[in-house]
């Protein structure tokens, strides 16, 4: 699911156009699987599985399995619904470089929703 990422993100025009200042390499934990998603100018350029020796990133985000499994649901229920929901609740642990995340919130947001279930969206 992870590795349809850089598909469903980069068939986005106005989302790369919106990262189009972005480029750097961070660390997206779901539960004991880590992945590294390479960007470079609003585009992923790569979606690496773990695990890593000494993996590069700028900041992490890491949740377990199941919180990710109800924020990629096709209707996630409030407090799964959104990034800073998930921080909020103090499910997800955001570390390193969070200027880089914080400057392309959105950006992160938009892209990360992308791997939603699709289905009863009405």
């Amino acid at each position: 699911m992870i590795e349809d990422l850089k598909t469903k993100v980069n068939a986005d025009e106005m989302l790369v156009k919106r990262g189009r200042f972005l480029t750097t390499t961070f660390l997206l934990e779901v539960g004991a699987t880590a992945w590294l998603i390479a960007i470079v100018e609003g585009r992923i350029v790569s979606v690496s599985r773990g695990p890593f020796v000494m993996p590069s990133w700028s900041f992490a985000l890491r949740a377990s399995e199941a919180e990710w499994g109800h924020f990629w649901s096709a209707r996630p229920q409030p407090g799964f619904h959104d990034l800073m929901a998930l921080i909020k609740r103090r499910t997800l642990k955001a570390e390193g470089n969070l200027r880089v995340f914080m400057a392309n919130l959105r950006y992160f947001k938009e892209a990360l929703v992308k791997l939603r279930a699709t289905g009863a969206a009405s």
